[in-house]
C-alpha cells in the first residue's frame, strides 16, 4: 500500500501517546492521576444539559444542519456585543466549528497554498503548526521567551520571513505557557499584520479564566483588528462543553466567506440540539462563568503551594487552565524521559513540554482537570519518588 507523503510530517498525537501510557500503567493496576489533558472535568450546567437533552428528544433535529441557525448567529453576535464590546454582523462574520480544533486544522486549507509562509508561537497548541502542515505551508517559528514574558517579539522576526508569510497565529491567555497579552501587544501586532499584508487567527479559547481579579477582551476590540483577522472563541473550558465541539471563528468577513465555503465542502454543521445548547449557554445566566473560573484559581493555588513543598518551583500561572513548569535540573532539557519517570515512578501523567514546539523542551504542561484531593495525591506520591528526593 501507499500513503500520502503529507503524512510523513506527523506522528501519532502527543494525546494519543499519553493515552496509551496511561492505559498501560492502569493494566499494571495503578490509578493513575492523568494532568495531561485539558478536558474539563466540570460540567455545563443544568440549564445547559437540559437544553441540550430536550431538543434531543426532538424527532426533527436529527437533519442536517448544514448551516448554522439564525437564532446560533444572533446569539453569538449578542454575546459579543455584551462580553467584548464587538459588533458582529450575525450573517457574514460569524461561522460555527466543530470545536477549535476542527476549525484550526481546517482554516490554512482557506487561506495558503502548499509552499507559502505561516508564522506560528513556540510553544504552542499542536494545532496551531499541524494544520498549516496539512494544507503544505512552511512554518516560520516565533519563540517566546520567559524574559519577553512570552509575549511574541515581532522585531525579532526576520524580514524575509515576515514579507513572505501569508498567516500568522497568536493565542492570549496563552497555552501553554498561561501568559496574558497587554493592549500594547495587539496593537503592534495589527500594525505588523497591516505592514506585511498578513492575516491574524487570534484563538481566545481562555479570556473567561483569568486569575488575580483580573480580565481579558477580544483581539477584535482594537482599531484594525477587523480589517487584519479573525477570533476563535470556544464553549469547551469556560461552559464544560469539550465533548460537544463548540467553537466559533468570528471576525474579518472575507476570512469567514472562505471559512464557510471551505466547510461546506467538509461537513453538514453541528448537530441542532448542540446548536441550541450552545444558545443556551451563552445566553442564559453566566455566573457559572464567574465559578468555573473561581474554582481553576483556586486549583492552581493548592498545586502551586503542594509544589512548592516538594522544591519543585515555578511561576504561578495567569491564565487558563493550564500550569507551565520547567522540569527539575537533574533532567537538563530531558522532558520526555522526566514525563516517563513521573508515571513510572508516581502514577502521575503530564504533557512535556516538546510536544508543542522546539521552545517548549525541558518544560512540562499540566491541566488543572482533577479535584484538590487528587492534586495533593499527586503530590505525596512524587514526595516518594526519586525525582524530588
Amino acid at each position: 500500500m501507499q500513503f500520502a507523503k503529507r503524512m510523513e510530517q506527523f506522528r501519532e498525537g502527543i494525546f494519543s501517546e499519553l493515552l496509551t501510557l496511561k492505559k498501560e500503567k492502569e493494566e499494571q493496576g495503578t490509578t493513575v492521576i492523568d494532568l495531561s489533558v485539558g478536558t474539563p472535568n466540570i460540567p455545563p450546567e443544568n440549564r445547559i444539559r437540559h437544553a441540550l437533552a430536550a431538543a434531543a428528544e426532538d424527532p426533527k433535529q436529527y437533519i442536517y444542519a448544514i448551516n448554522d441557525t439564525a437564532k446560533l448567529q444572533q446569539a453569538v453576535a449578542q454575546w459579543y456585543q455584551r462580553r467584548y464590546g464587538v459588533q458582529l454582523n450575525p450573517e457574514t462574520q460569524i461561522k460555527s466549528l466543530l470545536g477549535s480544533q476542527e476549525g484550526l486544522t481546517h482554516i490554512a486549507l482557506s487561506i495558503v497554498d502548499p509552499g507559502d509562509t505561516v508564522l506560528v508561537p513556540d510553544p504552542c497548541y499542536p494545532a496551531f503548526s499541524c494544520g498549516p502542515m496539512l494544507a503544505g505551508a512552511r512554518l516560520c517559528w516565533m519563540p517566546m521567551k520567559k524574559e519577553n514574558h512570552y509575549l511574541i517579539d515581532f522585531d525579532a522576526i526576520p524580514e524575509e520571513e515576515a514579507k513572505a508569510a501569508k498567516l500568522m497565529i497568536v493565542s492570549y491567555p496563552n497555552n501553554p505557557t498561561t501568559a496574558v497579552a497587554p493592549d500594547w501587544f495587539y496593537e503592534k501586532l495589527i500594525a505588523f499584520a497591516q505592514k506585511y499584508d498578513i492575516i491574524v487567527l487570534h484563538d481566545n479559547a481562555y479570556s473567561e479564566l483569568v486569575f488575580d481579579g483580573k480580565t481579558c477582551g477580544s483581539f477584535l476590540r482594537f482599531p484594525g483588528a477587523m480589517d487584519v483577522g479573525v477570533e476563535f472563541n470556544s464553549l469547551s473550558k469556560t461552559y464544560g462543553m469539550a465533548g460537544a465541539r463548540v467553537g466559533f471563528c468570528v471576525g474579518n468577513q472575507q476570512v469567514v466567506s472562505m471559512l464557510k465555503k471551505l466547510k461546506s465542502n467538509l461537513d453538514y454543521g453541528m448537530f441542532l440540539p448542540i446548536q441550541r445548547a450552545a444558545v443556551e449557554a451563552i445566553t442564559g445566566e453566566q455566573s457559572c462563568v464567574q465559578r468555573t473560573c473561581a474554582a481553576y484559581e483556586k486549583r492552581r493555588d493548592f498545586l502551586w503551594e503542594q509544589f512548592e513543598k516538594l522544591g519543585w518551583h515555578f511561576e504561578k500561572p495567569a491564565a487558563t487552565m493550564f500550569v507551565w513548569a520547567p522540569i527539575p535540573e537533574k533532567y537538563g532539557m530531558d522532558d520526555k524521559r522526566f514525563t516517563l519517570d513521573l508515571i513510572q515512578q508516581a502514577g502521575v501523567l503530564v504533557t512535556p513540554g516538546r510536544a508543542f514546539g522546539p521552545s517548549g523542551k525541558g518544560h512540562v504542561r499540566m491541566a488543572l482537570v482533577q479535584e484538590k484531593a487528587a492534586l495533593q495525591e499527586a503530590a505525596e506520591r512524587m514526595s516518594k519518588t526519586n525525582i524530588f528526593n
